[in-house]
């Protein structure tokens, strides 16, 4: 039995060849010959099956400690083919704070298809409870399964995936965990009672911001059939040459992660300090609260946080002054990415819909790649210098500093 950072580097032979070739290969092939018209091959048509890509379901399905793996062409496909499971009339709890794409591919898309959604606080787990068991009485049937993000998107709350599977089964519902944040090398949910973990391994796994990819790993071989019949029905594989990328990705993934980690804290650590942010969001700082992560089942933080400029400041000014930092969505890529979630990657929540939650027009997400911890927070402390003078600018008659050391720039 391997360990895991052996298992990131070495994955599980397909044992498809026999040329003593280190790396796995690319096969482009999109059809596979039949020995005779009544044999039954390994590989027929290669939205059914490939090798290259058999390489990588069995690989994530090794580090998820789960039954079977499935490559797609992104983190939404993967998202598509897991719900498409369900059936006209059954109802979803979701976490109320979800990437931006998951809330309008729930409500713009499935919503059409007879499915129902009801957002919660996935913290709190008797509200959790009320959401999950309905109101027969009143028509309302229990939920046929709970979909959260391990750490959320982008307020970087922390679940307890643990007492979340357990209200799930306890109304025979499944608990489906959006793992990008994390990764099996933070987290393993489906050890934690989870039934189906989902990637966008655009993200952390592929790690260079080069490749498009969604995984799933499931816990039991029924839902792994149901999930294989939508991968194949639906037809959104992740190509050949796709996934070898991602495959070459997951080979550093600790080594990067623990590297942004440790930039991500000393960035959060600058920022907790910093005169022009109100709040600063990310659960490795000391004193995180109730999001205690060895308590929920992680090994770590990740390297994705945000923080909250002081009112009167535009975090325009910060977000279009960086020069290290590169203004773009995404994340979990070596080079560091800033983004402005109201108007990039949480476009589709309608404003009330994300103020509710939390999601101001004045947050800013940051994922934290490799460079020089250093490099980064000069980079933020140019660009803040920028935002203040130009508020300064703005507010040439206010008394700025009164205001600014009481934390309120109007």
């Amino acid at each position: 039995m391997t360990r895991f950072n052996t298992q990131l580097v070495h994955g599980l032979p397909v044992q498809d060849n026999n040329t003593g070739a280190v790396n796995p290969p690319i096969y482009n092939s999109t059809t596979y010959a039949f020995e005779k018209v009544d044999a039954m091959p390994r590989y027929d048509y290669a939205r059914s099956g490939n090798p290259t890509r058999e390489f990588l379901e069995q690989q994530i399905a090794q580090l998820e400690e789960g039954v079977r793996g499935f490559a797609f062409a992104s983190g939404l496909a993967a998202i598509h083919a897991v719900l498409s499971i369900f059936k006209p009339g059954d109802r979803i709890v979701v976490g109320d704070n979800i990437y931006g794409g998951s809330y309008s591919q729930f409500h713009e898309f499935f919503t059409r298809w007879g499915l129902s959604f009801t957002a919660v606080n996935t913290q709190d787990l008797t509200a959790l409870t009320e959401a999950v068991q309905g109101d027969p009485e009143n028509g309302i049937e229990p939920a046929k399964a709970v979909y959260f993000e391990t750490i959320t998107n982008p307020l970087l709350k922390v679940n307890d995936v643990r007492g979340i599977a357990a209200v799930a089964h306890r109304f025979g519902a499944l608990a489906i965990v959006d793992n990008t944040f994390v990764t099996p090398y933070l987290q393993k949910p489906l050890q934690l009672g989870a039934d189906v973990v989902i990637h966008s391994a655009t993200k952390y796994l592929a790690g260079h911001s080069d490749v498009n990819a969604g995984l799933v790993v499931v816990s039991s071989e029924d839902v792994a059939n149901r999930i294989y019949f939508a991968q194949n029905r639906l037809g959104g594989v992740l190509p050949p040459a796709e996934c070898d990328a991602v495959r070459r990705g997951i080979q550093t993934l600790a080594l990067r992660m623990d590297r942004q980690q440790e930039n991500a804290l000393a960035v959060a650590r600058y920022l907790l300090v910093h005169p022009l942010v109100k709040r600063v969001n990310y659960p490795g700082l000391p004193g995180a609260g109730d999001q205690r992560l060895a308590a929920k089942g992680l090994k770590g933080a990740g390297g994705v946080l945000s923080f909250e400029v002081v009112p009167g400041v535009d975090p325009a000014d910060v977000l279009n002054n960086l020069h290290v930092f590169r203004l773009a969505v995404s994340l979990g890529a070596v080079e560091s990415l800033a983004e402005l979630p109201c108007r990039m990657t949480h476009f589709e929540l309608p404003r009330e819909e994300r103020l509710k939650v939390g999601i101001t027009d004045e947050l800013v997400r940051l994922s934290i790649g490799i460079e020089d911890e250093a490099d980064l927070i000069e980079d933020l402390g140019q660009a803040f210098d920028i935002a203040f003078e130009r508020y300064v600018a703005r507010h040439a008659d206010a008394d700025v500093f009164s205001q600014l050391t009481s934390g309120v720039l109007a």
